[in-house]
């Protein structure tokens, strides 16, 4: 069973097609899953309408990490970094009565630079980024572009050349718990020497390396008492024993991978195509498939086995981040940049979207 996808308004020429293991997840899942793509400048949401796969796309420039907290939703872009807040009682009224059944509606966005923004995190009333072309974790500031709070031991200073391509996240109890970056290189770029092999994993509160050797390594995620990492240039998704170092793998597959989620027994893992080889040539999952996958890997964790795929086969190559937004079947998000966005208007208790001022308001 497969579903081909009529191009999207926000974006033609796209197309995805789903398989069964893939559709049956999703229309028994109960929400609708977010995925970031900075090479063709979309946020997507990928849900279940009762009868095939919904496809939304959202455009953003460099769209990167996203995370999600009880009815919030994180944002990173080239420029930006966006908190949304579900409006449920505005959904219903949006565009066509009744299609949807969230909203998420910009609410905070500190304005930023290009600071190559990777992953980040929502951790209550703190808001954290992994920020590459500086080597740190930070928080965003009302006083400054930024406020850097870790760094790792052998980056001697804080100077925006990307010395080790600090990548992922992941969380512990609100705390940052663990990194990737691609080297450990303390040089402006000095991670790309030795790209295919020179990538690890640290422990932030010890600031200590744990795994060394692997191949641009991305996503790292805590999840029921255990750190999966993605090997990317080796196409493996790891379990990681955070003590002592070692490494389990979990699965392999046919792309370059990077994004990692997880609902209930299963991971969501995204593919990535490898396009642009000045920066992803030489990794060793090339060598191993004729042709890579763009698209996201429904991986059992208990068997290892790939039990579903959605594969994009035109319109994107690449995929940044994913996230689960549960007990959504149909959201949608208002972008900064559409006039819509700045109409909707809610407080305690009260849901408005705004009329001119020459028409009265609904509520």
């Amino acid at each position: 069973m497969t579903s081909k996808l009529s191009p999207v308004p926000e974006q033609t020429g796209f197309d995805c097609r789903a398989d069964k293991g893939f559709l049956e997840w999703l229309a028994g899942s109960g929400g609708t899953l977010a995925v970031s793509t900075y090479q063709a400048g979309a946020l997507m949401l990928l849900g279940w309408n009762g009868r095939q796969l919904s496809v939304l796309l959202r455009s953003y420039e460099k769209v990167m990490g996203l995370d999600v907290e009880g009815s919030r939703l994180l944002v990173a872009t080239r420029h930006g970094l966006s908190i949304h807040a579900n409006a449920p009682a505005l959904a219903p009224h949006y565009r066509t009565p009744g299609q949807y059944d969230a909203l998420f509606v910009p609410r905070t966005t500190w304005h930023l630079p290009d600071l190559s923004v990777h992953d980040v995190a929502l951790a209550g009333a703190d808001t954290w980024m992994v920020l590459t072309r500086f080597s740190c974790l930070a928080n965003p500031s009302d006083e400054h572009t930024f406020q850097p709070r870790w760094r790792p031991k052998f980056i001697t200073d804080l100077t925006p050349d990307d010395r080790c391509h600090l990548n992922g996240l992941a969380m512990r109890d609100n705390q940052p718990a663990f990194v990737t970056a691609l080297g450990e290189t303390d040089t402006p770029g000095g991670w790309r020497e030795n790209k295919a092999s020179g990538g690890i994993v640290m422990d932030v509160a010890a600031n200590e390396v744990i795994v060394r050797g692997l191949a641009m390594p991305h996503s790292p995620r805590w999840y029921r008492d255990q750190l999966y990492v993605l090997n990317s240039g080796a196409g493996e998704l790891l379990r990681v024993n955070h003590k002592s170092g070692e490494t389990e793998l979990v699965c392999r597959l046919q792309a370059y991978l990077r994004g990692l989620t997880f609902v209930g027994k299963h991971a969501l893992v995204g593919l990535c195509q490898i396009r642009e080889t000045n920066t992803f040539g030489g990794m060793p999952v090339q060598a191993e498939y004729d042709r890579l996958l763009c698209g996201i890997a429904l991986v059992n964790l208990e068997t290892g086995q790939q039990e579903g795929l959605l594969e994009i086969r035109k319109g994107c190559t690449e995929i940044y981040d994913l996230r689960f937004l549960a007990g959504m079947r149909q959201p949608n998000v208002l972008n900064l940049e559409k006039p819509e966005s700045r109409l909707a208007v809610s407080a305690p208790g009260a849901y408005y979207w705004l009329a001119p001022e020459d028409k009265p308001a609904g509520k």
